[in-house]
């Protein structure tokens, strides 16, 4: 038995040029089970393994992708919270309070009740069928939902929908885009996500073939993005926005850095702009967009217009304009102007983060790679229906005359105007502060002052191995308990330092922060002056 096994794995060694070393092959057939057993014992110890899963061996798209939202201010401060747990007598204060993210509900923001009580009555559509149910919801949220069911296959929100979205509900969000722009919406342009970053993501996969190529990304920008394209292998090509005129994007800035990329071998495929600006809290003007525009369809590029924060505006001077509807008042049909706008549930008045629902409207592109973005949605089968619905609730929310019109005004104009309160406050706050300087916030969620830090602490924070702002944020963290995010995980101008932080807390809740932030800052910078 041995000798014909030595034959059989001779001829084998011979005839496949060692490849059984690198890949199993098909070992060959013999009359018996003891001599089948040998040479399949004989193949298992001599292939080569793969190496096992370590730090060093996955992939190193993972490795280069990095977020900010998740880092190590992020993981420090989720460490504290647990010392603050067991042993509260070791740190300086008494909570940690997150100001890093745009998180409405985990910062005390109350959900809306016509949202709520439509997903309840959608969630357990039995209660739809109870007497009851008149005197615990409103008699709109009750039409809203039986609507709802009534258009769902199988009368359920736990079974799977059409990969793009289940269609009335994307004829909803259609009909309320056309409200919103004046221009009638598509529902078969319309793609339901979980939030608006797998849409992101999913554009990602679908333009990025190689490191050659390149994405117009701003700077500073949403960690999102950067991730996303690092992820999926592709170039990010940086846009400087303009901090000393309010953030303003310049679309020579544009010019100069797609032929910046050209020169260097990159193939620039889309231009990324967030409208209202995270973390820069900018809005675009009208004629700014048209200019954007008019130079993506010059160079041929997609459009990827991040426009979450549309109903987070905090000025009289501007007012939101969706990409779409300045695209066809200029003249341009669904055909002609590439465009994708990306919207969320997670954002605006409503916050409903854990929720997970957003969408993306696509048009001008092919109807060939539209129908492969729908392949690519059908590989993760669909996204949440809850999510789907809550979707198409913010789209189309109490209109005037619906009974719940009222109390859904009410909540939504309070939440809104604590959100304008409590950033005039961090500006007013902020600005009084030595060393620091921040633009107004025109939109969004956050704000991302500048601050000039001594050079001792420069010194401080090269000897620890940080970035400047990333050591400011974390003596900030340590002190005060407050999460904070270094600039330099957003992007800056390179020798300038800024933070990003949320306008969220209440106006109570954020006097008590600011007041905190001051006298730290007061000690830092008396602590590190030259």
């Amino acid at each position: 038995m041995r000798r014909a096994l030595q034959a059989i794995t001779s001829n084998l060694a011979a005839s496949t040029g060692q490849l059984y070393r690198r890949r199993l092959p098909s070992v060959p057939r013999t009359d018996t089970l003891p001599e089948r057993l040998l040479i399949h014992r004989y193949f298992f110890f001599s292939a080569e393994r793969s190496p096992p899963i370590t730090i060093s061996t996955i992939n190193p798209k993972v490795l280069s992708c990095d977020s900010a939202v998740h880092g190590e201010i992020v993981t420090r401060a989720k460490r504290l919270q647990q010392i603050l747990l067991t042993k509260p007598s070791d740190l300086p204060f008494s909570e940690v309070i997150f100001c890093n993210v745009d998180d409405p509900q985990s910062l005390g923001q109350q959900p809306i009740t016509f949202f709520r009580e439509v997903l309840a009555l959608c969630d357990h559509p039995e209660l739809l069928d109870k007497g009851e149910v008149h005197g615990l919801f409103s008699l709109d949220s009750i039409t809203r939902a039986k609507s709802i069911m009534k258009s769902i296959p199988g009368r359920t929100v736990g079974g799977y929908s059409d990969s793009k979205g289940i269609r009335s509900l994307r004829a909803a969000i259609a009909e309320g885009i056309g409200i919103r722009d004046g221009f009638s919406g598509n529902m078969e342009d319309i793609f339901l996500t979980d939030g608006a970053s797998s849409g992101v993501h999913m554009m990602m996969r679908l333009m990025i073939t190689s490191d050659r190529d390149g994405i117009l990304c701003p700077i500073p920008h949403d960690p999102l993005y950067s991730a996303s394209i690092a992820l999926q292998g592709g170039a990010l090509v940086p846009y400087y926005l303009n901090e000393s005129t309010g953030w303003s994007l310049d679309v020579n800035e544009l010019r100069l850095r797609l032929e910046a990329a050209f020169a260097a071998g990159i193939h620039v495929r889309a231009l990324v702009v967030s409208n209202p600006g995270n973390p820069t809290g900018q809005v675009l003007a009208d004629q700014n967009q048209r200019e954007i525009i008019e130079f993506c369809r010059d160079e041929h590029l997609l459009l990827l217009a991040d426009e979450v924060y549309q109903e987070n505006i905090y000025t009289n001077k501007k007012y939101f304009t969706s990409f779409r509807k300045i695209a066809r008042s200029m003249g341009y049909g669904e055909d002609d102007f590439n465009l994708v706008s990306f919207h969320s549930v997670s954002k605006g008045y409503y916050g409903e983060c854990g929720m997970r629902g957003g969408y993306m409207e696509v048009t001008g592109l092919d109807s060939r790679v539209k129908q492969q973005l729908y392949k690519m949605a059908s590989v993760n089968l669909c996204s949440n229906v809850t999510g789907q619905i809550l979707m198409s609730l913010v789209m189309n929310p109490p209109r005037v005359g619906d009974g719940s019109y009222a109390h859904f005004t009410e909540e939504r104009d309070n939440i809104l105007s604590s959100l304008d309160q409590g950033s005039k406050m961090c500006v007013d706050a902020f600005k009084k502060m030595k060393g620091v300087t921040c633009n107004e916030v025109e939109g969004g969620l956050y704000l991302f002052p500048s601050i000039k830090l001594p050079n001792a602490a420069l010194t401080a924070a090269r000897s620890n191995g940080m970035e400047a702002d990333t050591f400011y944020c974390r003596k900030l963290l340590d002190t005060t308990g407050i999460v904070t995010l270094p600039g330099s995980g957003f992007g800056q101008v390179p020798g300038t330092w800024h933070f990003r932080m949320t306008i969220l807390p209440s106006q109570q809740k954020m006097a008590e922060i600011l007041s905190r932030i001051a006298d730290f800052h007061m000690k830092f910078m008396n602590e590190y002056r030259n």
